[in-house]
């Protein structure tokens, strides 16, 4: 698409988004999987918003895929709880599509040093989540995220529907203006399957070595990068 074409799509994607601010977010997601289907899927971590969203999209079309980044250091509490959604949901293996990093743990050490995520971590984001998410959405016109405008002041002006120019496509943020405890009461009337880790002080759960309990009153991403001022992984531009 020309950089033209991108700031009208722009545009009339934040028209769509505006009008979407006083409806519910089953109403932006029906929307868009009328729009875009099959070329459309949702991104999930498998944390409690997501979860929400994998209940909403396989009530609208269960045939919606899913992707999770696997960097190889998940929390086995995360690999838990994908299990569950794919029992709970009846997923296909075709559904859940695990992406990687091409580089294992192993072969990262070699080239880049050992605990690159200590020492560099945006370099780590960028080699194990960055360049997979790029590789992975190139099959698709539309992504559904859940991120909230509450999480963090570099999410604060997320639309609903937007133009995702980093990755070019589409984004979608049905969840934009919920707060947690809207996504909280949603996951306990529905009974959706949540990572135990979100009970233990955990609201924003990424790799071992990167997360951490949150003290009552941190901003909730304030576990991840805990030692650095980074507060994303690249995955959502500020």
């Amino acid at each position: 698409m020309t950089s033209g074409g991108s700031s009208e799509m722009a545009a009339e994607l934040k028209r769509a988004s505006d009008a979407f601010e006083s409806q519910q977010p089953q109403d932006v997601l029906t929307e868009a999987i009328k729009r875009f289907a099959p070329k459309i899927v949702v991104a999930c971590s498998f944390g409690a918003e997501d979860v929400v969203l994998v209940d909403m999209v396989h009530r609208i079309d269960p045939s919606i895929p899913l992707f999770y980044l696997d960097t190889d250091f998940l929390f086995p509490e995360t690999y838990a709880t994908r299990d569950r959604i794919i029992q709970q949901y009846a997923l296909k293996p075709a559904q859940v599509i695990q992406v990687q990093s091409l580089l294992t743990p192993d072969q990262q050490a070699a080239q880049h040093g050992p605990a690159l995520w200590s020492t560099e971590p945006d370099r780590c984001c960028q080699l194990r989540k960055v360049e997979p998410l790029t590789r992975v959405l190139k099959g698709y016109d539309a992504w559904i995220t859940g991120i909230r405008r509450d999480q963090s002041p570099t999410r604060a002006n997320a639309g609903l529907i937007e133009w995702d120019s980093k990755f070019q496509l589409v984004k979608v943020n049905p969840l934009a203006r919920w707060t947690w405890a809207d996504v909280w009461t949603y996951i306990k009337v529905y009974e959706v399957p949540y990572n135990p880790l979100h009970d233990q002080n955990y609201p924003s759960i990424g790799c071992t070595h990167c997360t951490a309990p949150v003290a009552p009153g941190e901003d909730p991403r304030a576990g991840r990068w805990k030692t650095f001022t980074k507060t994303e992984c690249g995955l959502h531009k500020s």
